[in-house]
């Protein structure tokens, strides 16, 4: 089964003293990255948080933030009074490079800026925590419920389009009787044109013919293809994210192409390996979000 790596989930948890709210979002990215914002009592669990993330989602850009809001006595907020003072000093500054002197109205903006106002304890109480972890997992299962739902609907699409080109991959046959009778004209009229007094060793000629059309032969190119894109639909049933595997089988499938293209000789399966070609670079794109 695929997944993207695009996703999202949300959890608000309801503690005796706080309001939390966990929300993650995932972007494709080629390596996990991670980005977490969380409250500074819950600075110290940011090595397990990464440690879970990583195990859970494995792979793409993650931003992961935890919002924290008192609604109890059991850990009334206090203020941070030098990043307080800090702001004011800059809102004073910034008020008089723009020559206003009235300052009265700093303090209720400075006192809903982040981390001013923080919870007084220094770290929060055990089973809080467990309440808190219980509902992170909550949301890393709604995310990846949402990556499932959406490598469902990339997965049709690849199939779609690896079928189209098995489907362009028959219509090459019917092209290929004419390919030798193609190359045999070819040469004959560059016979015609060295001239009639020209001696020719017809045997010679008919071993040549014959060495030709074998370099032109697309056989071994047309059931490797069919193997590679076989094993494309095969891939996409493992068990285990196979988002990069799935990106090899892909170069292969347009290295066979690409073989086909150079050694088709005809102008018809040039035009099947153009279209081709097109479906190839639309799964491409497409697997720049599998997981």
């Amino acid at each position: 089964m695929l997944k993207s790596m695009t996703g999202f989930g949300k959890e608000v948890i309801e503690t005796p003293s706080q309001k939390v709210t966990v929300e993650i979002r995932t972007l494709n990215s080629k390596q996990l990255d991670l980005n977490l914002r969380t409250p500074l009592e819950l600075r110290e669990k940011e090595a397990g948080l990464r440690s879970l993330l990583s195990k859970r989602l494995q792979r793409g850009k993650i931003d992961f933030s935890i919002q924290s809001e008192s609604t109890g006595s059991l850990s009334a907020p206090i203020i941070n009074k030098e990043l307080a003072k800090h702001y004011y000093d800059e809102m004073v500054l910034l008020a008089q490079s723009v020559n206003q002197t009235d300052y009265t109205g700093f303090l209720p903006v400075i006192v809903k800026m982040p981390d001013v106002m923080v919870q007084n304890q220094n770290e929060t109480n055990p089973e809080e925590w467990n309440l808190i972890n219980e509902g992170i997992n909550r949301a890393i299962n709604k995310v990846d419920q949402f990556r499932m739902e959406e490598g469902a609907i990339l997965e049709t699409d690849l199939i779609n389009r690896i079928n189209i080109i098995g489907e362009l991959l028959q219509k090459v046959a019917p092209f290929e009787p004419e390919r030798p009778a193609i190359v045999k004209e070819r040469i004959r009229k560059r016979l015609e044109e060295w001239g009639s007094d020209a001696e020719i060793d017809q045997n010679r000629l008919e071993q040549e013919m014959i060495y030709y059309l074998e370099k032109f032969d697309i056989t071994e190119e047309k059931v490797r293809l069919k193997k590679h894109l076989d094993y494309f639909i095969e891939t996409i049933d493992s068990p285990q994210s196979p988002g990069k595997k799935l990106g090899f089988v892909t170069q292969e499938i347009g290295r066979e192409i690409n073989t086909l293209g150079s050694k088709a000789n005809h102008a018809e399966i040039q035009k099947i390996v153009v279209l081709m070609k097109d479906e190839l670079e639309k799964i491409k794109e497409q697997l720049f979000n599998i997981l």
